[in-house]
């Protein structure tokens, strides 16, 4: 069943002070009583600019799984403003997609352990996160990066490959492939993981400008 139709206008006109006065409880409570999730992402693709801005902005706070094939498809939106905003919602979802609270609390533990840097603690939480549920992407995406800053370049290369499988449009990790193989040596995966990162995710600048690095560095070995 199609959602029912949202005039894009007065969704902005609704949302769009309780964002500017920062009133996060206002927001998710106005938010939820008003329309459902399938509603917001059918402003995703409306021609109203400031619509498309604002729900994925939304769909970050009360956006679950279903809606990351939308919002994906927003990273490669005409408006700059709308690519970040679906990019910030797409982490949001990431982040609180474990199938039980505990999963999710095993995730936010050990991405404190990581800002901390005491990587081995973190990698345990993301470890316990994985068994609890063993679709977690962002907790195998999450326990890639923990590895990666340890040099465990195979074991974070495994848990890239794992997190991408599970959310084939995770550009974080699809990147960190690119990375792992980068230091093990291996150039051509490295670039052919890094390419298929920008077709998700066409702003990552920065990959870009690897990209062509290491293209350069195959042409003249």
């Amino acid at each position: 069943m199609n959602p029912e139709p949202v005039d894009p206008i007065q969704f902005v006109g609704v949302v769009k002070p309780l964002l500017e006065a920062q009133d996060l409880t206002g927001l998710l409570c106005t938010l939820k009583k008003h329309w459902t999730a399938d509603q917001i992402v059918s402003l995703l693709s409306c021609n109203h600019c400031d619509a498309r801005k604002v729900a994925a902005l939304s769909l970050g706070l009360v956006g679950g799984r279903c809606c990351v094939p939308p919002l994906a498809e927003r990273l490669k939106d005409r408006d700059k403003m709308v690519n970040q905003m679906a990019e910030h919602a797409l982490w949001s979802i990431w982040f609180r997609c474990g199938n039980s609270a505990e999963a999710n609390h095993q995730l936010c533990r050990g991405t404190k352990a990581l800002n901390r840097r005491d990587y081995e603690h973190a990698i345990s939480h993301f470890t316990r996160a994985i068994e609890l549920d063993g679709g977690f992407a962002e907790a195998y995406n999450q326990r890639a990066i923990g590895e990666y800053l340890l040099e465990r370049y195979e074991d974070s290369l495994a848990d890239c490959q794992a997190a991408a499988e599970r959310m084939p449009c995770h550009f974080g990790a699809l990147a960190g492939m690119g990375h792992c193989h980068a230091h093990l040596g291996r150039l051509q995966e490295a670039v052919e993981s890094y390419e298929r990162a920008l077709e998700v995710n066409p702003h990552m600048e920065g990959i870009r400008e690897v990209i062509g690095e290491l293209r350069g560095k195959l042409e003249n070995p």
